[in-house]
């Protein structure tokens, strides 16, 4: 198949591509290396996926209606992995305009291509920022998403209200993962545990926001980008409309200071914190009830934290 991914260039598009390629099919990878970190890192993203004669590149910004409804290159799109986004739950209390633009109107962009074009098939990046302090553990697809507690969440909302629009007047096939934290090898620099890697490297302290009682539901890429490969071939293989919210979890929530214990033990040495007041925006826990992957896609996650760590040091070292 010819597949688009868009968001192509950061961690968990890049992976996918990787995977996607290697079971045959042809992906066309579009980015627009946004400033929000390195573009050098988003290169080196690239750097073997640009090596493999079925893949191919575009540098363009999904805001960018006009390039992005006439572009040639997206003629024979037969489905659409819509990862593209402005990221970041505390970036996004600073610039709401900025994340509005980009993660609403770029994802109805993207939506209209595919109506040019007749591609009806979707999988799209929705996160569990969306929950918000749900105080129903584990959350479950079922939840109300109505409070959400960033300009962040509010957009991903509002893209799976997008996405459902599409599907209800154009029958479009799509599913929409809810990810959970995902972590591993390129992972994103700004994300807790890069970030802490990087100032235990450097010999500095580690901010820690409130008493380190937060909890994530942290998943390992390896196991997100295997829930996203059963999700496509669903989508794929699906003759009827489908429309679908899901949960793509580890299902084992880590409270913060246990992910510092971790990552003591994984380095061999004890690590410096400071802490600091919660900040707004911030969840006090996510969890994912992850039964509705399992059953409709076979997910199983198969990574411990610990396991993730030590591979992501590996990585981290070798860099």
């Amino acid at each position: 198949m010819n597949i688009l991914i868009t968001g192509v260039a950061g961690f968990i598009g890049s992976h996918l591509a990787e995977r996607l390629l290697a079971v045959g099919h042809k992906v066309i990878g579009l980015d627009n290396y946004d400033v929000f970190y390195s573009k050098e890192v988003k290169q080196n993203n690239l750097s073997n996926l640009l090596l493999d004669k079925n893949f191919s590149f575009v540098e363009l910004d999904i805001t960018d209606k006009e390039n992005l409804l006439n572009h040639s290159i997206f003629l024979d799109i037969e489905m659409v992995v819509h990862l593209a986004a402005k990221p970041g739950v505390i970036p996004s209390l600073n610039n709401v305009t900025g994340f509005i633009d980009t993660n609403i109107t770029g994802t109805n962009n993207i939506l209209e291509l595919m109506n040019k074009i007749r591609c009806k098939k979707m999988v799209f990046a929705s996160s569990s920022s969306i929950y918000g302090n749900n105080k129903t553990i584990p959350f479950n697809e079922n939840d109300n998403v109505d409070y959400p507690v960033s300009p962040y969440a509010f957009t991903k909302k509002a893209c799976e209200l997008l996405t459902y629009n599409y599907h209800i007047l154009h029958e479009f096939q799509i599913i929409n993962f809810r990810f959970f934290t995902v972590y591993g090898p390129r992972q994103r620099p700004d994300l807790a545990i890069h970030r802490f890697f990087n100032l235990i490297a450097n010999g500095e302290t580690l901010k820690i926001y409130g008493d380190g009682s937060s909890a994530r539901d942290y998943t390992y890429i390896d196991d997100t980008i295997n829930g996203i490969c059963s999700g496509i071939d669903y989508v794929l293989n699906a003759v009827d409309p489908l429309y679908e919210v899901i949960n793509l979890g580890n299902n084992q929530p880590v409270k913060l200071s246990d992910l510092i214990r971790s990552i003591e033990e994984v380095l061999g040495h004890s690590v410096e914190t400071e802490q600091k007041p919660c900040r707004s925006g911030d969840v006090d826990i996510t969890y994912a009830d992850i039964e509705k992957a399992s059953t409709m896609l076979n997910y199983k996650p198969q990574h411990s934290i610990k396991e993730g760590l030590m591979k992501f040091k590996e990585w981290h070292e070798n860099k």
